[in-house]
């Protein structure tokens, strides 16, 4: 070969190990991990479906899984490449328990003075106020629009008449 064609196919060559790198190995490894998860589902793990059926494994064969969803226990059987999630323990507690965050002293949570209770009820009346003056310009902007547009229109036809008019002499 000589240096021409080989100066021609390095820029392919490196685009296709700069796509290697940021595109198939990601994904290569990302199916693997899948793959590993879904192999290690067991029963009593809580899963997340492709669907987003969320259901409790209570049986595990080779190529599916059976599991049991709702309040009336229904099992039906899945595949197991449908298995989108395994719920962590910890993530099924921690969002079902969520502490609130702490403040720094937390005061007894008490009813509102009636005066706040009526500055908020200010506060809602004026933006309301603000927010219906926004919608009657638009309003009235639209319409000035709407007979700027018949303005035209009727000169136009106008026009059209004269010229026809004209034309008929």
């Amino acid at each position: 070969m000589n240096t021409k064609t080989l100066t021609t196919f390095v820029p392919l060559i490196l685009l296709l190990v700069v796509m290697y790198f940021l595109l198939i190995r990601p994904q290569r490894k990302r199916e693997k991990n899948i793959n590993e998860m879904r192999s290690r589902v067991q029963v009593g793990d809580e899963i997340i479906t492709i669907g987003g059926i969320c259901g409790k494994v209570v049986k595990t064969k080779e190529e599916s899984l059976v599991i049991q969803v709702g309040a009336d226990k229904v099992k039906f059987e899945i595949m197991r490449w449908a298995v989108s999630k395994v719920v962590e323990k910890n993530e099924r507690y921690a969002k079902q328990s969520e502490p609130e965050p702490e403040e720094e002293e937390e005061a007894p949570k008490r009813a509102l003075p009636k005066r706040m209770k009526q500055a908020k009820a200010e506060d809602v009346a004026e933006e309301a106020a603000d927010a219906a003056e926004d919608v009657a310009d638009a309003a009235e902007d639209t319409a000035e629009a709407a007979a700027d547009t018949a303005e035209d229109a009727v000169e136009e036809v106008a026009e059209a008449a004269e010229d026809a008019v004209k034309d008929a002499e």
